[in-house]
């Protein structure tokens, strides 16, 4: 048995691709799988291949050493091990072997299924490796089948499906067509690699053209950019490394050879191929072809192109339904505006009144701010001189108010002082006291003069009222 297994263990390698170590481990852990089902046995095993070509296999059980054994199954006691090989130490493993003379039919049974199984994981392994490593690329398959128009295309050793969203609308698949595809995505399923192709997607031209192209698959010749509409009409943007190849002609072939070989291959869909140029007003001219462009006035910042055609050349460059227009829109990158000369001028001259009323108003809006800054500083102005006007008249009732308080404590003063005197004697004394009196330090030039003058006043006044008392005294 064991040499029939080894047999088929080599055309297994052989025939799936599968390796060899894949295989090794697939079986022996199907193999102690089967052990230990057929055997009840929940210890550790391991399985061993000996030599390849007899296919002999062995079964060994391990256990670990330790001080106190609680599950005989897993553990060994020291002493015990030991006695096998003195050797032996703590946290050892010991292995004996365990290998049963005949595994009986249901072993066999249970070691095959395993081994089937793990063979398939592996094989879908292999597959999606090989695949995932081809997204993005072209690959030839034949249509197996059309199921609720999902056409399933088979790629050898996996089965693609081409969704309804990826075909191209005036394209019809019959069992048996042969197709080149493009891919657009793998994954994991459950029943293998999940492959999933395009016949729209603008890739495939672009791959098309590097299988038919010599100068595109050296690098000579570089595609820049692609744009389609799928069965319709696609352009293409091609520039040239060597000065000496022309890009276009070396897409185009002889007599058109090459292209029309991609045109076959996509059921007839049109295809511009244009020359790239860094200059991008050159590029858009370049892009609407067939059509003759006059002029182009593109604006940076807001990536619009302005394109000026004479009116005998403005239904081709916009296209059928604006076909042409929004593919050389998707080849530059940039929004167009086409329109003839008449219509150009028109466009410019309203441009230029909304600019002049723009600039008027700018200006208005501008005289008007200016007016109301003005108008703000001269009310301003007049407010600053309300303001000190009234700090200076408020400032005079205050020192008027403090000259009236003076008046009239000095007269209290005076007819106090006038009550009191009783003959001239005291009148005397009371002059001499009140000229007597030393000046404030730090009063002013006029308020030393308003205090003489008080003074003085005071003085008369006083003499006045003392002769007037001094009379009634009498």
């Amino acid at each position: 048995m064991n040499y029939d297994l080894m047999q088929a263990f080599h055309e297994l390698t052989q025939e799936r691709g599968i390796s060899v170590e894949v295989l090794k481990e697939a079986i022996e852990a199907a193999i102690a799988s089967a052990y230990k089902r057929h055997f009840n046995s929940t210890g550790n095993i391991r399985v061993e291949f000996g030599d390849s070509r007899s296919g002999d296999i062995k079964v060994y059980s391990r256990r670990m050493v330790v001080d106190e054994v609680t599950n005989p199954q897993l553990e060994i006691s020291l002493e015990e091990a030991q006695t096998d090989n003195p050797s032996y130490k703590l946290g050892d493993y010991f292995e004996e072997e365990v290998t049963p003379k005949d595994f009986g039919r249901i072993a066999a049974q249970t070691a095959k299924q395993v081994v089937i199984q793990r063979i398939r994981e592996a094989e879908r392994d292999l597959v999606y490796d090989q695949y995932i490593e081809r997204v993005d690329d072209i690959i030839t398959g034949v249509v197996h089948r059309v199921e609720r128009r999902n056409v399933f295309i088979d790629l050898g050793r996996v089965e693609a499906i081409l969704p309804p969203t990826e075909q191209m609308p005036n394209e019809n698949y019959r069992p048996g067509d042969r197709l080149k595809t493009y891919i657009v995505s793998v994954s994991k399923t459950s029943k293998g690699p999940g492959v999933t192709v395009s016949r729209a997607h603008p890739g495939l031209l672009k791959r098309l053209f590097e299988l038919e192209v010599p100068e595109i698959f050296d690098g000579i010749v570089e595609i820049k950019s692609v744009a389609r509409e799928p069965g319709y009409r696609s352009k293409i943007a091609v520039d040239s490394n060597d000065r000496n190849v022309d890009p276009v002609g070396a897409c185009v072939g002889q007599r058109g050879s090459r292209v029309q070989t991609i045109v076959n291959e996509l059921r007839g869909e049109k295809i511009d191929i244009v020359a790239w140029d860094v200059d991008i007003g050159k590029f858009v001219a370049n892009a609407l072809s067939p059509a003759k462009v006059e002029a182009v006035y593109p604006r940076e910042g807001e990536k619009t192109a302005r394109v000026v055609v004479h009116e005998d050349q403005l239904s081709l460059a916009i296209g059928r339904e604006g076909q042409n227009a929004r593919l050389a829109a998707k080849l530059t990158g940039w929004k167009i505006d086409i329109k003839t000369w008449e219509q150009m001028q028109e466009i410019l001259a309203q441009e230029a009144e909304d600019e002049a009323a723009l600039k008027a108003q700018a200006e208005a809006e501008m005289e008007k701010e200016e007016a109301e800054e003005e108008k703000v500083s001269d009310l301003d102005t007049a407010l600053l001189d309300e303001y000190v006007a009234r700090i200076i008249e408020s400032g005079l009732k205050e020192s008027q108010q403090e000259v009236t308080a003076k008046e009239v404590s000095a007269r209290s003063k005076n007819k106090t002082t006038t009550t009191t005197l009783k003959n001239l004697e005291d009148l005397r004394i009371l002059v001499e006291e009140d000229q007597a009196q030393p000046e404030k330090p730090g009063a002013d030039v006029a308020a030393k003069k308003d205090d003489a003058e008080e003074g003085t006043a005071i003085d008369k006044n006083v003499l006045d009222d003392a002769l007037a008392d001094l009379l009634d005294l009498e």
